[in-house]
Order: C-alpha cells, then structure tokens, then sequence
C-alpha cells in the first residue's frame, strides 16, 4: 500500500500497524511522537492501529540536549 510518511511517498505491507513501520524504519517507539491523518497516536495502541492506503503519518523523534 502506498503511504506519505513525512511528506514522502512511501510504500508500506498490506496490514502493518504504526508500530511495525517505526521499527522498520529503525525507530524507538518511547522515542517517537507519531500523527495518523493529523492526528497523534497514542503510544498505547501503535501494535493495534493499522496503516491504510492513502495515510498521512508524520514521524517526531525527541533528541535531548542541554
């Protein structure tokens, strides 16, 4: 299926949730903020929310500083 993932085509498997697609991109989930079609999802269900066709995902990593 055909996503845009920070503002890019991406393809993605058939049936992926957003916390497959984190960790395949190489990702820490309890590091990521992640929005589905404009809106965040929360870190409780990535395992259970399922990517569609035609989704917008917008990834955030969190990086400490000081």
């Amino acid at each position: 299926m055909n996503i845009k993932l920070n503002g890019k085509h991406q393809s993605a498997p058939d049936g992926a949730t957003v916390l497959a697609l984190a960790e395949s991109l190489g990702l820490n989930p309890k590091q990521v903020a992640i929005e589905r079609n404009r809106g965040i999802v929360p870190r409780s269900v990535y395992g259970s929310v399922r990517l569609a066709e035609g989704d917008e995902i917008e990834v955030v990593k969190f990086i400490g500083g000081g």
